[in-house]
């Protein structure tokens, strides 16, 4: 046997002693095509030819080796309502003092708590006695942006007890591609297509600007998507981003794939180099009311009538402050009136500031770079106010704008060196659209596999 893991078959073995054994050789053929033709009817096939010969056995006949090196290997996936116990019984572990041991010792406390969907793997001898026990219990993490599995193992001390420790591994990432057909339904469809709900999630946000996937959809839309997945001690423990996608809907192709700028936080761009998303969010706070508009008004605590540069949001303190774009922290701290404020540079000549906040979010300091959406503090009271409000300004050149009746800049388009290396990355991802493209208009039909004996 090669050093290769031995998955213990779930059937039993027969063995026949003595007697005479006859052995049946059987030639198999296989053919595969790329395009399948109806032969015309006019054709003469040629004459089929049996033939048979007849191979004398080695003598003396070798026998099967009765020792294995490797362990044989079962696993089982934890249900709702499972017990470390009814997992020992589906796995055929009977190891005495095991299951005390699971249960009370603290070196084993994560499989106190069993997920349904996670997986647990035995190893057992030839003896049918424990090599290891293994629970995935974090299947796929990330550590420094990298994605991790970690799972606890259990092997026997070698004196009758048993010793547990938390192991990890770096998952590998590889890039899958797949297509698929809407016929009742975007989960239905993926499903079918072994596409994970993660990257399904992925398709309908990542598209939600141009498709409304609750009533848009119609029998017959397509989609083509090539993603990461990430794998670890040979199976599949996660998926990663949507790398490119095509989804037809009614006839007409959106299409997306991710890329990362020189100067910027990564994205979504169609196949034209535009970006995904619009280059502002019209307000930073998710749920609020306007308690002030831009222009000439009496100041509540000064009492003089003056220019208000910006736009008050009223919201309770502690509200959840979000970046409106990608950008810069040009400054970060307290400024006079303004409180706790940040001052994000964005690209080009659009900058935005964010006044009497609470407190800050974590991690940010000048030179932060931040993404649209990300959270950049919370709403307080600081400086001249008289309750909780955020303060939002929107400048264009250091100009005030109202940012409510402002034109806001249309989405991102790559240019320069920028254009060149998207357009490079992009040509493998349409290699890759368009051969799926290929499969699901029946340009490229793929016969099955035929064999005989």
């Amino acid at each position: 046997m090669a050093d290769k893991n031995l998955v213990r078959p779930t059937n039993r073995h027969h063995y026949v002693t003595g007697g005479l054994a006859t052995i049946a050789l059987g030639l198999f053929v296989a053919a595969a095509a790329l395009a399948v033709v109806k032969p015309s009817s006019q054709i003469d096939l040629p004459a089929v030819t049996e033939t048979s010969r007849s191979l004398a056995l080695p003598s003396p006949f070798p026998e099967a080796s009765a020792k294995f090196s490797s362990p044989f290997i079962d696993e089982t996936r934890i249900k709702p309502g499972d017990t470390v116990s009814a997992l020992l019984q589906r796995l055929d572990v009977d190891e005495s003092g095991l299951l005390a041991f699971l249960t009370h010792d603290k070196s084993a406390r994560s499989i106190y708590k069993l997920y349904p969907g996670r997986t647990v793997q035995a190893a057992l001898d030839e003896a049918g006695q424990l090599v290891w026990l293994r629970y995935y219990h974090t299947p796929a993490s990330s550590q420094d942006g990298k994605p991790l599995s970690q799972w606890l193992e259990v092997r026997p001390d070698g004196s009758g007890g048993f010793e547990a420790a938390e192991q990890s591994e770096q998952a590998h990432t590889h890039v899958r591609v797949a297509e698929g057909e809407i016929e009742s339904s975007l989960f239905g469809a993926t499903d079918k297509a072994d596409i994970p709900d993660s990257i399904t999630l992925q398709m309908a946000e990542i598209l939600s600007s141009k498709i409304d996937f609750m009533r848009d959809l119609r029998k017959g839309d397509r989609f083509r998507v090539v993603y990461e997945t990430h794998n670890a001690q040979g199976s599949d423990v996660g998926s990663g981003r949507i790398l490119a996608l095509q989804f037809i809907n009614r006839d007409k192709n959106y299409d997306a794939v991710w890329f990362k700028p020189s100067d910027a936080s990564g994205g979504y761009y169609d196949f034209d180099g535009r970006s995904m998303r619009g280059a502002f969010l019209r307000s930073a706070l998710k749920f609020t009311r306007v308690s002030s508009t831009f222009g000439g008004r009496k100041h509540p605590i000064h009492g003089t009538y003056r220019n208000h540069k910006g736009v008050d949001y009223a919201a309770p303190a502690g509200t959840p402050i979000h970046a409106t774009a990608d950008g810069t922290v040009s400054f970060i701290g307290a400024q006079r009136g303004y409180g706790n404020v940040i001052i994000l540079q964005h690209h080009g000549k659009y900058s935005t500031l964010y006044a009497h906040q609470r407190g800050f979010a974590k991690g940010l300091k000048k030179g932060s770079k931040v993404e649209q959406g990300q959270l950049i503090g919370y709403v307080g009271s600081t400086g001249w106010a008289t309750g909780p409000h955020l303060h939002y300004e929107f400048r264009i050149g250091n100009q005030h704008v109202d940012p409510l009746s402002v034109d806001l800049p249309i989405a991102r388009t790559l240019e320069g060196p920028d254009r060149k290396a998207f357009e490079t990355m992009l040509a493998g991802y349409k290699q890759q659209i368009d051969m799926l493209a290929a499969l699901q208009e029946d340009q490229i039909q793929l016969a099955g596999l035929a064999s005989g004996g």
